[in-house]
């Protein structure tokens, strides 16, 4: 049975056949060697003290559909940043988000901290892509990855001084990507097949994870009570998104969720 994930990557090897006869890969990793140098978005992940909150931009979802009507990247990445975000995550895809590599272009032109390239990558003219157009960070998904696509993707990245977060769902994934040498792991709380969360799956598999990789919950956290419980397990930073982009006060529900004083 095709799944949500099947089809969109699917679309996505459509999507970046058709990028490449626009613009050639040469072209494009051309521009990224000539990037403003990169922010350290794993560093800012390791880094000692609280957990860490990678705050995404998106505008729709397909479990969610639309998810905020009146949309400003910049305007949101700002209120991310001045509240307290660590990271910054960008939608990037169209069809399915409603994302934009032009929203990441105009984010990174206005904030400080990292950015990390949200989109389904299965090739490495993305890679070369996110760099060209500022992002830090790219995903990689272990689903839809195979293990040399995972370490070369990962290499390639890290020529280009990017940090790579690579991220599973399923529990029979998670050796194939520490034998990947991930240095940064999430682990995603949404099944990407029936798009349901469920966020003991981070605690179930915490101890299967090393300590010195850096550990990432995503999807699923919605208040200062799943925060408190996902950092007391070892947890080092959580990605979230839906819950911050729905609220009306973005300042003040970033402040709720990392039990910051208002102000």
């Amino acid at each position: 049975m095709t799944t949500i994930l099947d089809e969109i990557t699917e679309s996505k090897r459509a999507h970046v056949a058709e990028a490449r006869r626009h613009r050639s890969f040469e072209r494009v990793l051309e521009d990224a060697r000539r990037a403003s140098p990169p922010r350290d978005f794993h560093a800012a992940l390791a880094a000692p003290g609280p957990i860490k909150l990678i705050a995404e931009i998106k505008k729709a979802s397909p479990s969610a559909q639309l998810i905020r009507a009146s949309f400003d990247p910049v305007a949101i990445a700002l209120a991310y940043q001045t509240h307290g975000a660590t990271c910054l995550s960008v939608l990037t895809d169209t069809p399915y988000f409603q994302g934009s590599l032009d929203h990441l272009i105009a984010v990174q032109a206005n904030v400080e901290i990292p950015i990390l390239r949200k989109d389904f990558t299965i090739d490495v003219y993305q890679i070369a892509e996110a760099r060209a157009a500022g992002a830090d960070a790219i995903l990689l998904i272990a689903e839809i990855l195979d293990n040399h696509e995972l370490r070369s993707f990962q290499e390639f990245a890290r020529e280009l001084g990017m940090a790579a977060l690579v991220e599973f769902h399923d529990e029979i994934n998670l050796p194939r990507v520490i034998a990947s040498g991930a240095s940064l792991i999430g682990v995603n709380n949404r099944d990407l097949k029936t798009f349901k969360t469920n966020l003991d799956h981070t605690l179930r598999l915490r101890d299967q994870i090393p300590p010195e990789i850096v550990l990432i919950s995503e999807s699923g956290v919605r208040d200062r009570h799943d925060v408190v419980m996902l950092e007391a397990a070892g947890v080092a930073a959580i990605l979230v998104g839906e819950s911050l982009m729905r609220t009306p006060d973005i300042g003040s529900a970033v402040d709720a969720l990392l039990g910051h004083s208002p102000g």
